[in-house]
């Protein structure tokens, strides 16, 4: 008997599903020639910055961008090798069938190049996965693994689900397996993507990462709640929810609409949502705002120059590397 992964289709994910195929029958209406090839290259760099940023890479959008442009940047070899590794394993995307272990296995091995020693080749020990001291899952033996990996991938060849669900639960039960001694959160990420692509080309240009990145307690508490039910449903509504604010945002560059509505008005509703945000994570960039409220980054920035007028927010420190302070 074929391998099915445990997962229940809900009514929030059905809702979730009908949701981005309607926003992407917008996107492919008003948005194809508008998403140029410089917004493409801008969308792949959001994207490897915030994957590897959540493997804890510390290398900015901006330094992303220099070290692709070969220009030379202050940090880490380490984390300017992912940052290459990274940026070669996006670009291969359409050359890869996301159902072929030997294309994952390249995958792997071009995302972990000159990083581990096992690049390219599945883990010959056993792993667990930590959440500060404490040990949190603990992945199957290695020698089970390329048996676990074959039957999954057997299963997404011919997935009786829909694309943007059968994506979803493959990256849940890649993650449950963890395959490889290292890469394995970028690379289900990664394969994610790529099944997401061979449903429809425009979304192998989808920052998700970035909202993944800004969400990642509740990325890793998914992947925790369908670990503690033997069940990837939790997941598989939190990665269909990033993905549509996702295209929510991608909507808002190209067209400045969501849902016929303008998006570049400054409101108190947006403002109240800025500052609810920010007492939550310090931290947040424009763009991630711009993510989690669903409006243009232009909108952002006139509400932030708007609270900091008024004395409700203050920037401390520079725009890259400092934070806010909402004033109470």
């Amino acid at each position: 008997m074929s391998y099915q992964p445990p997962y229940t289709i809900t009514p929030q994910i059905l809702q979730q599903v009908a949701d981005i195929v309607e926003l992407l029958t917008r996107w492919e209406i008003a948005g194809d020639n508008k998403l140029s090839p410089q917004l493409r290259r801008n969308n792949r760099i959001r994207t490897i910055q915030a994957s590897l940023a959540i493997e804890n890479n510390t290398l900015s959008i901006e330094q992303v961008t220099a070290v692709l442009e070969g220009k030379p940047v202050l940090g880490l070899p380490r984390e300017i090798q992912e940052v290459r590794n990274a940026f070669a394993a996006y670009e291969q995307l359409p050359n890869w069938q996301a159902h072929s272990a030997a294309d994952c296995l390249t995958a792997q091995g071009l995302l972990m190049a000159g990083l581990v020693d096992e690049a390219g080749c599945f883990r010959t020990s056993g792993v667990g996965i930590y959440n500060g001291q404490g040990l949190v899952h603990i992945a199957p033996p290695a020698s089970r693994v390329a048996a676990l990996m074959a039957d999954l991938l057997a299963w997404l060849a011919s997935a009786p689900v829909h694309p943007l669900i059968a994506s979803c639960v493959f990256h849940y039960e890649f993650e449950f397996i963890h395959p490889f001694a290292d890469g394995n959160g970028r690379m289900g990420r990664l394969w994610q993507t790529l099944i997401l692509s061979q449903w429809q080309p425009l979304l192998a240009y989808l920052p998700v990462e970035s909202v993944i990145r800004v969400r990642q307690a509740a990325y890793y508490q998914a992947l925790a709640d369908a670990d503690s039910l033997a069940d990837s449903t939790p997941f598989i509504e939190f990665m269909l929810q990033a993905l549509l604010d996702a295209m929510t945002e991608v909507l808002v560059k190209t067209s400045g609409k969501v849902s016929g509505k303008t998006s570049g008005k400054t409101s108190v509703k947006t403002s109240g949502k800025i500052l609810a945000l920010i007492r939550e994570n310090i931290l947040l960039t424009i763009p991630e705002l711009a993510v989690l409220i669903g409006v243009s980054e232009r909108s952002i920035e006139r509400n932030l120059k708007k609270l900091q007028a008024e004395n409700h927010l203050s920037r401390i420190g520079p725009a890259n590397g400092g934070y806010w302070k909402v004033n109470e």
